[in-house]
């Protein structure tokens, strides 16, 4: 059982859908308490990170968090979840994040673009992979779909897919048993569901 979190950022219906169609059981919890008694923590989320950090910390879920973080069980961010895993965030001002990845979440530096790009990054692009449970069976390079302006910043330690847009980010991380993923796996059809099957598999 994979508990969604929400915290009012979320599409939860599609991620709950796309869940529905590789057969995993979920609920969505936004109870801080009952988070520990599940197997997995899936945390979505769309929008901006200062906003979603005040709402997992009004019931104290930005803590139920950390703490599941540490009991070793799988964990997967996506899109601004997996922003918000990160220590900090320049959206809107600096923000701080739940700090279980080093690192954090800045603006597409646009002076780096050798050819315009538009900002945000939208639709369909390339992750290339490195070696990971998350994507195992999925080729060295695949399709995913993005929405975003803000991309994390962080070492090659932790970064197990790289996306180019304009020059290249880390768009898939993880440290231990905690994932983040930037693009969206429940848009993004048969690769997405994939890697969220990979996730129930962990």
């Amino acid at each position: 059982m994979v508990a969604i979190i929400d915290y009012n950022m979320g599409n939860l219906a599609s991620v709950r859908n796309a869940l529905a169609k590789i057969g995993a059981e979920c609920k969505v919890v936004s109870d801080p308490d009952a988070v520990q008694s599940y197997e997995r923590v899936l945390l979505p989320g769309v929008g901006a990170f200062g906003d979603a950090m005040v709402h997992l910390r009004q019931n104290g879920m930005d803590e139920a968090i950390r703490a599941y973080a540490l009991s070793g069980r799988p964990m997967l961010g996506i899109c601004l979840g997996m922003q918000l895993l990160f220590e900090k965030s320049d959206e809107f001002g600096e923000h701080e994040g739940l700090g279980l990845i080093p690192g954090e979440v800045k603006p597409f530096d646009t002076a780096r673009f050798e050819t315009p790009h538009k900002v945000p990054h939208m639709g369909w692009n390339a992750l290339r992979r490195e070696e990971s449970p998350l994507f195992k069976g999925l080729p060295a390079s695949f399709y995913l779909y993005f929405v975003h302006s803000f991309h994390a910043v962080t070492g090659d330690a932790y970064t197990i897919g790289r996306t180019f847009y304009g020059y290249e980010f880390a768009a898939a991380v993880a440290k231990e048993n905690v994932f983040g993923i930037q693009p969206h796996p429940e848009k993004s059809h048969d690769n997405g569901l994939k890697i969220l099957k990979n996730f129930m598999e962990l």
